[in-house]
């Protein structure tokens, strides 16, 4: 196993408050070894960039809905000229839910345990009657291309681009499986936030939701959560042919006739709380997925970047 030593030095001019500069360099993308969409491993590089140490919590999203007077995409009722043929009754406000079956179903139906939910929303993770009690300090879900695009501009940042998060996500390590090294549980100790169980039914976590960002070891660039809790939005459009072997984000596009307009996507990094070692095995830094700009879910979220 290669390793290079985890620089993280300090940019010129001011620190950016809540977050970390790293560097940039020469690093090897992708992987050969797993996804057919991750590959082929190639060489890259990345100029130097602040991130976000952690991802967008709810807290600081409110703040944003606070100044601006934002309504997120979930919040709003879809336009009936957007979705041609939808009947009227399934045009409502309201974003998809991990909602867990009783018992084993088939794992190549995400619509086992993937629910649209009306008046889901990031107020309201698991529906109307839910709110953001007790979590303030975990990532904010439920948000479409529109609101992450919001937030960066209000935060006058921007969104990484897929070698940026990827770059940052190995932490300074090389040729590893995951961000911290060859093993996903060294020593049994538990590394990010990820399903423990049998997926999707049953839990061994009394909580298998989202997590209090920063509750697992930091990377070797001292980032937290870039593995598992949410998958994170980036700024790269989803390019290649070949499908995601599972459906694990509950992309809607998977569900669109092939023959048909679809709406664009965007590269989702990082895995989240639902990836399994049985299941969308995606809490890699390799790993990425495609997500509908129009689609919001239960356990994606993002973080920002500053460029010189």
């Amino acid at each position: 196993m290669r390793q290079t030593k985890p620089e993280i030095s300090i940019a010129p001019g001011a620190r950016r408050p809540g977050m970390t500069w790293i560097a940039g360099g020469a690093f090897r993308m992708g992987s050969d070894h797993h996804y057919a969409e991750e590959a082929p491993a190639r060489e890259a590089a990345v100029a130097g960039f602040w991130i976000d140490t952690a991802p967008v919590t709810n807290r600081q999203f409110a703040r944003f809905v606070r100044e601006t007077g934002w309504t997120s995409f979930a919040e709003r009722t879809p336009d009936p000229a957007d979705y041609p043929g939808a009947p009227p009754d399934a045009l409502v406000a309201g974003s998809l839910v991990f909602t867990p079956p009783p018992g084993p179903v088939p794992l190549d139906n995400p619509g086992g345990w993937w629910r649209y939910v009306a008046g889901a929303d990031w107020r309201h993770p698991l529906g109307p009657d839910s709110g953001l009690a007790g979590l303030w300090e975990h990532p904010v879900v439920h948000v479409a291309w529109t609101d992450v695009e919001a937030y960066a501009a209000w935060a006058k940042a921007d969104l990484p681009t897929e070698a940026e998060w990827e770059f940052a996500a190995r932490g300074g390590l090389a040729d590893t499986e995951f961000a911290w090294g060859d093993e996903l549980s060294p020593n049994g100790k538990l590394m990010a936030n990820t399903w423990q169980g049998q997926f999707p039914h049953h839990s061994l976590k009394p909580r298998f939701r989202t997590s209090k960002v920063g509750s697992f070891p930091a990377n070797g660039y001292g980032l937290a959560d870039m593995i598992g809790n949410v998958w994170e939005w980036t700024r790269d459009t989803w390019t290649v042919t070949c499908r995601p072997m599972s459906a694990c984000c509950a992309d809607p596009a998977d569900s669109f006739d092939p023959d048909a307009p679809t709406i664009p996507r965007k590269v989702l990094k990082g895995g989240s709380h639902l990836c399994a070692p049985s299941y969308c095995q995606r809490y890699r830094p390799a790993a990425r997925h495609a997500q509908s700009l129009d689609s919001s879910t239960s356990h994606v979220g993002f973080r920002c970047v500053v460029r010189p």
